[in-house]
This record gives C-alpha cells, structure tokens and sequence, in this order.
C-alpha cells in the first residue's frame, strides 16, 4: 500500500523564502486531551507569501500509510508554551485521550511553478485518539530548545494520532490541481 512520508524543512516554515521550493507545513489547530494548544507562532503563507499562517507547530516530518485506520505522524517544533501544555498532558491522568487536529503539508509542483497543498485536513477539524504503544501515548516534546531555528525558542514534538470511530477525509495532492480525497475513520454502527 502506498504511504504519504514527508521530511518538512523547518527553517523554510520559519523563514519562507520565495526562490527555495522545499516542503514545508504546519499544525494550525490541536485541542490534545481537552487543552486547547495556543495558535502561537506566526509564519508566511507559501502558496501567498504577503499572508501569514498562524500555527501552534512548524512541521518538521508528516507520515501516514494511507489505511483508513492508519495513524498520522507528525513532527514538528512548538513554543515553550505549547512546550508545557503538552507536559502537562504527559503527565496527567490519561482518560481523555482525543485529539482534535488540522494541518497543512504544502510542496512545490515544478512545472506549475508554484506551491500547492500536498497533505492536509481540509476545512474541518480531524477527530482522533492518541496512539497507543504498548502502555505509551504515543506523544513526547524534547526538554531542550531546538538549535535550528533558534528564535522563537522551540522544541522538538512528535504525537501519532489513530481517527476515531468516524468517517472523515484526508486530502493529498500530487501537483497543482491533482488532488485525491482519501477515508480516514470508520464509522461504527
């Protein structure tokens, strides 16, 4: 079965720059386990680079094997905030374990000459549960600062998100205007 894995250049969310073309992507919302991750770090807009994206997370890796029960996995940097918000989460009693998401992995299509949506969750907020491995949530953010962007102070994260018990879509795009709408959840009746 075909995956969509990703290696996102940090440094590019951070600081876009028009003539570089490497992947780039963001987490523009997360409520992880019923605290809402502060919507903090403001970046440009690849595909209008005069707009700005706010983001809680630069994107730093995106991986999903394209089951509908297959996790999402995402990498990125996050701020010293978000930083203690996900601790907090860590180390708190786990009975809520949802996850509501959205993201956006943007690529460069060369023969269009421009950015466009590779990966991403739409319009609409993505409703999963925190992976399990084991007895582990699948969740973890570095105790120390990230040295490849060294301002705005970030630090590392990871989280794996399983869908919920619903049906719900992801969408991935091979080039400008060849976008392909995929199931994620399976709804129980």
């Amino acid at each position: 079965m075909p995956q969509y894995r990703k290696p996102l250049d940090v440094y590019q969310g951070y600081n876009f720059k028009k003539d570089k073309q490497t992947p780039i992507g963001f987490i523009t919302k997360m409520k992880l386990m019923g605290i809402d991750l502060a919507v903090d770090q403001t970046c440009k807009d690849p595909m209008n680079p005069t707009a700005d994206i706010k983001a809680l997370a630069v994107l730093s890796d995106v991986l999903w094997q394209t089951g509908v029960t297959d996790a999402v996995y995402l990498s990125g940097q996050v701020s010293t905030t978000n930083k203690q918000s996900i601790m907090t989460s860590i180390y708190s009693v786990q009975s809520n374990i949802e996850v509501i998401f959205s993201f956006k992995v943007y690529e460069y299509d060369v023969a269009a000459r421009k950015y466009f949506l590779a990966f991403h969750s739409g319009d609409v907020s993505m409703k999963g549960v925190l992976e399990k491995r084991g007895e582990e949530l699948n969740l973890s953010v570095a105790d120390d600062a990230s040295t490849e962007v060294q301002s705005p102070e970030n630090y590392a994260f990871q989280i794996g998100i399983k869908p919920q018990a619903t049906e719900q879509k992801l969408y991935v795009a091979v080039g400008d205007q060849k976008q392909i709408t995929k199931a994620w959840g399976l709804k129980q009746s």
